[in-house]
């Protein structure tokens, strides 16, 4: 069974933040080979909770937005390499939208991943894009 953590960023304690920050920067910045600002200030905004599995460290992570037309935004979708096929994502994408309030919930998904977004209710909203040399997608999931 996947245990499911989700909070605040402000109401993290250092460790668990320190360790959500970690396995971001391994998979986008070193894996991934994107130089982007992770720390984007987003992640302090009023209404922006981080969701998370793992005891003592962090498999896998993503962030809820709350933007400020009322729509919902996940983001930063990240597994561990060794923890990946093992459903932690899924199961962090199904407790995002169950925590959702808004009618629309946004993502920017990785193109190769447009099909596994669709298993949730997302479809494309829009024309591939690059980000960080990336083909991305804008898909909505609505109520």
């Amino acid at each position: 069974m996947v245990s499911i953590h989700n909070a605040p960023t402000r109401n993290l304690d250092i460790v668990t933040l320190h360790e959500i920050l970690r396995l971001r920067q391994d998979v986008f910045v070193v894996e991934q080979e994107c130089a982007y600002p992770d720390v984007d200030g987003r992640d302090l905004e009023p209404g922006t909770l981080q969701f998370w599995t793992g005891q003592g460290s962090v498999d896998a992570t993503l962030r809820l937005l709350r933007e400020p037309d009322g729509t919902e935004r996940i983001g930063r979708v990240a597994t561990a390499r060794d923890a990946r096929g093992k459903g932690l994502a899924g199961a962090l994408i199904g407790a995002a939208i169950a925590e959702s309030r808004s009618a629309s919930i946004a993502i920017d998904a990785q193109a190769h991943l447009e099909q596994w977004y669709a298993r949730f209710g997302f479809v494309r909203s829009g024309d591939e894009f690059l980000e960080d040399g990336i083909p991305h997608v804008p898909m909505t999931r609505t109520r």
